[in-house]
């Protein structure tokens, strides 16, 4: 199911930002901002946009090596592990 979002007018923005920033930061939720009765923009918190920003990033080096292994390049499993594991130890 999913959660009911914050929706704020620019103007209610304008009038009460640090109040809104409080809600959202409390909430751990997005708040969609609207300007004349539209979504115009989305605000997180920066948690939350680092956390996102590393996510897209993730599925950008899984979706590079999906093709990679479809061009019949890449490395042996065994290999990778090796690797993650040295790089796990620093």
């Amino acid at each position: 199911m999913s959660k009911v979002r914050s929706i704020v007018p620019i103007s209610e923005l304008r009038e009460d930002a640090a109040n809104i920033l409080g809600r959202m930061r409390k909430s751990h939720e997005p708040v969609v901002i609207t300007q004349r009765g539209r979504a115009a923009a989305v605000m997180v918190s920066v948690e939350e946009y680092e956390r996102s920003t590393h996510e897209r990033e993730i599925l950008r080096l899984l979706a590079q090596g999906d093709r990679e292994v479809a061009a019949g390049k890449g490395h042996e499993l065994e290999h990778v592990f090796k690797e993650a594991d040295r790089i796990l130890a620093k």
